[in-house]
């Protein structure tokens, strides 16, 4: 009985001493985790992943934690998914078994939105190389503009696995604050006349062919010109092709809930552990952040200036406003048009046709990676 007091007594101190000689950018993480925990239990920001991030950034930062040291189990989730891409690519099959591309068939020159939506990718991509980051360091930060989770995880799991947890935290936050950043932008840019241009409601007359056809069109045609975003573009692609072939609902079924669901744990956990304080809390983590939100502002400036050179050629019969929706952020950048047209016009209804743009910026945000990943390629940079 002794003999375990004075073991936890000094357990206590050494604790003690490591908070007081070094444990002040740990502190500052357990701070910023309860932050995430109340974003994520009151506010329901993305709380599927923030919470799962949270904890598992709480668990790095106690005093003495091996977690994610050689044996730990956080490092363990780490070495089996992130390392080894597993973790973002079963994600990427759930995500593929969930979206419906009926309505970017149904009109398939919305696509040129999702295009449109990534122009801000590449103007982050060179603004970060000019504040000195690596140019896989600049890749990474410039795909938190896609408001694409997975893709950004995939990425820099890959190629800058020491910016994870900040470019996770950042994605996933700015994806969530998608209502409350695009809005003041949209108003900026469109006039009233514009965002008042009433689109006739999208009817789906697509053919189950066609829906079937198109998963296997688009992996070609990735593999062709940018092979090395198959793995990304070919998970979602497979992940429609299950839905979409209708022969295998449970395996659909498992991909979209019990698969995704417990990976997406994993992952968040696994995040977690990369934001133990002194890696975490450097300046380079701030100047992620802002061109995070750099990213996302630019994109959406490009989408709905985009949408406003199509506003004219169609001869006034698109509304620029769907061009916001050409981000990966699915379906709120589709609710947000939504949203903001109703602003302009109570009877206007853009939901269907954003998500046509929104599902286009999903295939665009990952095809604008797979490009920027084959092109490191070919210099020789991975």
């Amino acid at each position: 009985m002794l003999e375990s007091l004075v073991s936890g007594l000094s357990g206590l101190t050494l604790g003690a001493r490591y908070i007081v000689t070094s444990g002040g950018p740990n502190i500052i993480m357990l701070i910023i985790a309860a932050i995430l925990l109340y974003l994520a239990i009151k506010k329901g920001v993305e709380p599927l992943l923030l919470v799962p991030i949270a904890f598992g950034c709480i668990l790095v930062n106690m005093p003495l934690s091996e977690l994610m040291h050689e044996g730990g189990i956080i490092k363990f989730f780490y070495d089996i998914g992130i390392i080894t891409e597993v973790f973002p690519l079963i994600i990427f099959i759930g995500i593929g078994a969930m979206t419906d591309f009926s309505p970017l068939l149904e009109n398939p020159k919305i696509l040129l939105f999702g295009a449109a939506g990534q122009l801000g990718i590449f103007l982050t991509l060179l603004l970060a190389l000019a504040l000195g980051f690596t140019q896989l360091e600049s890749v990474c930060i410039g795909v938190i503009g896609a408001c694409d989770g997975p893709t950004a995880i995939y990425v820099t799991s890959q190629y800058a696995p020491h910016l994870l947890g900040a470019v996770s935290v950042a994605a996933y936050s700015y994806m969530a604050l998608v209502p409350i950043i695009q809005p003041p932008l949209m108003r900026l840019l469109v006039t009233k006349k514009e965002a008042s241009v009433k689109m006739d409601v999208a009817k789906s007359n697509v053919s189950s062919q066609t829906k079937l056809l198109f998963p296997i069109i688009v992996t070609v045609i990735t593999g062709l010109i940018a092979p090395k975003g198959l793995p990304l573009m070919g998970m979602i692609m497979f992940g429609n092709f299950m839905k979409e072939s209708g022969v295998v609902q449970r395996l659909t079924g498992a991909s979209e809930n019990e698969l995704a669901n417990i990976v997406t744990l994993f992952l968040g956990l696994a995040i977690g552990g990369t934001m133990e304080g002194h890696a975490f809390l450097k300046p380079q983590t701030i100047a992620i952040f802002g061109l995070g939100f750099l990213a996302i502002c630019l994109d959406t400036v490009a989408g709905v200036l985009f949408g406003k050179l199509m506003y004219v050629m169609s001869g006034k019969k698109i509304n620029p406003l769907l061009g916001a929706a050409g981000i990966s952020a699915y379906p709120m950048a589709a609710r947000v048009v939504q949203t903001v047209g109703r602003e302009y016009d109570k009877r206007n209804y853009l939901l269907m046709h954003a998500m046509g743009a929104n599902t286009g910026g999903q295939i665009g945000s990952v095809m604008a990676a797979s490009v920027m990943l084959s092109v490191l390629k070919g210099m020789g940079l991975i």
